[in-house]
């Protein structure tokens, strides 16, 4: 029985199950769920995971979920090549960028995103201008930590870089709409503000299986 993946176009988190099984290249079925007619609600769904939210790993058998647990079964099950380093300095080092990523830059990312997204810029116009505050300025920390740097903890692509990826690539995407520019942000084009982040989101795009996991609703809308 292969590996069973359960995830959605342009869920940020079932994005990070997906980089984690290319980079593994371990060979797996894509089980794309549609929000739209809300399959991940139905009785089926949530005996695998019972808040009906994706991703969901479905192993043999095991099934994990939440992102950071998927990503962390995936690398001690199928440890080649590793996604938290191999030193118990480079693991602390990974999970703290990681550990920052959720406190702090998704956050902050997710109060930009959503309003754009669900066309609330108007009404919540001072809230996004004060996440879009807070995303700055983790977005220069991170800018900072990725120059001269092809990955964020080396020279080999590790669970940070697949974790915080997708969040980044939201943001970029959500800055791109329409009536946002109006809002001076100061975050977009990444490449003018943060140009390391922008060599190292080419980074992420080349890395093979890459464009299996790209949201598939984003190529045409």
């Amino acid at each position: 029985m292969a590996i069973e993946v359960y995830w959605g176009s342009g869920s940020p988190y079932a994005w990070r199950a997906l980089l984690a099984l290319e980079v593994k290249r371990l060979h797996y079925v894509s089980k794309l769920i549609q929000f739209s007619t809300k399959e991940h609600k139905t009785p089926e769904f949530l005996k695998l995971n019972p808040r009906g939210k994706v991703p969901v790993l479905n192993d043999n058998g095991f099934v994990v979920y939440e992102s950071l647990a998927i990503v962390k079964y995936l690398d001690d099950k199928y440890p080649d090549p590793p996604l938290f380093g191999r030193t118990p300095e480079e693991s602390a080092r990974i999970m703290m960028y990681i550990s920052e990523c959720n406190s702090y830059l998704e956050p902050a990312g997710l109060g930009v995103v959503r309003p754009v997204f669900f066309n609330e810029l108007d009404s919540k116009r001072d809230a996004v201008l004060e996440a879009a505050n807070t995303a700055r300025e983790e977005l220069r920390l991170l800018d900072e930590r990725l120059r001269n740097r092809r990955w964020l903890t080396g020279e080999t692509v590790t669970a940070a870089d697949i974790m915080i990826y997708p969040v980044v690539a939201l943001l970029e995407r959500a800055l791109g709409k329409p009536n946002v520019e109006e809002l001076e942000l100061k975050l977009a084009p990444i490449k003018q503000y943060f140009p390391a982040i922008a060599a190292w989101i080419k980074n992420v795009e080349a890395l093979p299986g890459y464009e299996k996991t790209y949201p598939p609703h984003w190529r045409t809308s």
